[in-house]
């Protein structure tokens, strides 16, 4: 498969891939389809993720505080992050979906890539153990770590973007839903973020906290609010 090319590891059982790579709503629509989807594999990943991130923050940055420790690694292992990792490795592409999710724009919904990245760790996991998955998770998501160190503000975007907004200005920083899409148990709102009615960007998230915080890191990242 061409995806074991980009990311560098030769599966031992390439069903452990094929699994990583299948959407729930594959299964749904496909009576003949491979018994599991990806979720499992989604579960395992992120929980080997933090691991991975957490002890390389440990060992690279000894100095550093636990607080300042948790608000690096959850800046890193985050969906924006991880979503950017998948699309380095064209991961959309590679994804069996239902034909609904596929005409809802499932293969670029960042949540559905950062859970197929973290799936995909899972899968290295379990079929080539730690050092595998570790070697994997390093060489995309190391420089994020480094570029992020002194980025206290992406645990909460909001926060920051607050801070940074009201020194100069009182006027009211809003935060409006203009889109909901998706099943009721996988929705996906999109939130547009405006300061005294300028437009500073929006967000989408699989609730509105998540959204909100992503429209004010991009708002924060646009306009170099750091």
């Amino acid at each position: 498969m061409e995806l074991q090319k980009i990311i560098g590891y030769n599966f031992n059982k390439i069903q452990n891939l094929e699994e990583a790579l299948t959407h729930s709503s594959y299964i749904n629509e496909n009576k003949a389809s491979p018994k599991q989807h990806n979720e499992r594999l989604e579960y395992l990943g992120d929980a080997v993720l933090e691991l991975v991130v957490s002890g390389y923050i440990f060992a690279e940055f000894p100095g550093m505080s636990e607080g300042d420790m948790t608000r690096l690694r959850a800046g890193v292992v985050c969906e924006p992050s991880l979503s950017a990792c998948a699309r380095k490795i064209g991961l959309g592409g590679f994804l069996r979906m239902g034909k609904g999710e596929v005409a809802n724009g499932g293969r670029e919904r960042d949540s559905v890539l950062s859970d197929a990245f973290e799936a995909v760790i899972g899968a290295i996991y379990l079929d080539g153990g730690y050092k595998a998955a570790q070697r994997f998770i390093l060489a995309y998501l190391e420089d994020d770590i480094h570029s992020q160190k002194g980025l206290r503000w992406v645990a909460d975007c909001k926060t920051h973007l607050q801070e940074q907004l009201q020194r100069d200005s009182q006027e009211p920083i809003e935060y409006r839903v203009i889109k909901e899409e998706g099943p009721e148990h996988e929705k996906i709102f999109t939130v547009e973020l405006t300061h005294g009615g300028r437009f500073l960007g929006q967000g989408s998230g699989r609730n509105k906290k998540e959204a909100e915080q992503a429209a004010a890191r991009f708002a924060i990242e646009e306009n170099h609010l750091y």
